[in-house]
């Protein structure tokens, strides 16, 4: 995996991309720290500003529509449709045909797992209801007990769907997802006859993610919820946020050993438009100051007695103060030290 390190300087907007700064103090010009005065100023000069300063470490990535998930025959029979490649499928919609009956898909964590007929109570009710009224069936109460008033509302559901109305929910009927998904391939064609646990496609979720895969040495950088930014191909720099991080293993090719990695999912406020799957630039926040004083790093003095200075310019006339460095981030150094306040002039090298 190849690794940048980048930085940047938030100033009311964050960038990424920006090289870092070269910090070398081999040949600084030397002076002499005190109080002096020289009555010639630098030829150009720099203001001493307060900033946050944010250095970045980028690392590659993809953007796409985050891992698959397989769909598999509820049932067996006929395969008689198939929904496209790209397509997205909605609750209510079905994900596929098997003798021309539709397999719906439905919002849940809980995967079917039995038949939901009168009597019947449990979490899996529950979420099977929610879903019957947000498809606008009525005249049942929304709970974790399947009734008689469930059952009718079933009915007039198994009607409109074309299939026999029973008023039980059959579990090859039924597929649930975390939400609508879509199609990123198909594994089976129509026409197939397939058996229960038969590979039939593979969905992803229909927003636009990146992810990244860290060294397991980087995980400090992978804290959820932090924010990052994603270098888009065409350079545009997009905000993100991470949204999951989980360890994975990458298998080893011939004789290598595994790999243990950090898988970082980002997700985006908005989804990037005109873009598929493509390979991205992340930049995470390695280290972060805000509301420090800087300077161009090239403003930075070699003291003679050791440590660094500034040539302050101010009232005509200049001097050498020492500073204390902090962290150095797109050409700019976090200083401090007696009588350095934003807004003083610093001397520049010509």
């Amino acid at each position: 995996m190849n690794r940048r390190r980048t930085t940047g300087v938030v100033a009311g907007v964050l960038t990424i991309g920006a090289v870092a700064a070269a910090v070398t103090v081999i040949n600084l010009p030397a002076a002499e720290s005190g109080d002096s005065t020289t009555g010639s100023g630098p030829a150009e000069t720099a203001e001493i500003t307060k900033q946050t300063l944010i250095d970045r470490e980028s690392h590659d990535g993809t953007l796409g529509h985050g891992d698959t998930s397989t769909v598999a025959a509820r049932g067996s029979g006929t395969l008689t449709a198939l929904p496209a490649s790209g397509a997205v499928i909605t609750r209510g919609k079905p994900l596929y045909r098997l003798d021309n009956r539709p397999v719906t898909l439905l919002y849940g964590t809980l995967p079917a797992y039995r038949t939901l007929r009168p009597g019947v109570e449990g979490a899996d009710v529950l979420q099977f209801e929610k879903n019957l009224r947000a498809l606008g069936y009525k005249g049942f109460t929304v709970d974790d007990e399947y009734t008689s008033a469930t059952a009718e509302a079933v009915e007039q559901w198994q009607d409109d769907l074309g299939r026999r109305a029973t008023g039980r929910v059959e579990s090859d009927q039924i597929a649930y997802a975390k939400g609508q998904v879509r199609v990123d391939s198909l594994s089976a064609e129509v026409g197939a006859v397939v058996q229960p646990g038969a590979e039939l496609l593979k969905t992803t979720g229909t927003t636009m993610v990146a992810t990244v895969r860290l060294d397991v040495d980087d995980q400090r950088l992978a804290r959820k919820g932090a924010t990052v930014e994603v270098e888009m191909p065409d350079g545009a720099g997009v905000p993100g946020k991470i949204t999951a991080v989980e360890t994975v293993v990458e298998p080893g090719q011939g004789n290598e050993e595994d790999t243990t990695k950090i898988e970082v999912t980002i997700g985006f406020a908005r989804t990037p438009e005109g873009l598929d799957e493509a390979a991205v630039a992340v930049g995470f926040v390695a280290s972060q100051r805000a509301d420090v004083l800087t300077v161009p790093v090239a403003a930075l003095l070699a003291l003679a007695e050791g440590g660094y200075g500034l040539e302050i310019v101010e009232s005509g006339a200049t001097r050498i103060v020492p500073v204390g460095t902090g962290l150095f981030a797109d050409g700019r150094v976090e200083v401090s030290g007696e009588g350095i306040r934003a807004g003083l002039k610093v001397g520049m090298p010509s």
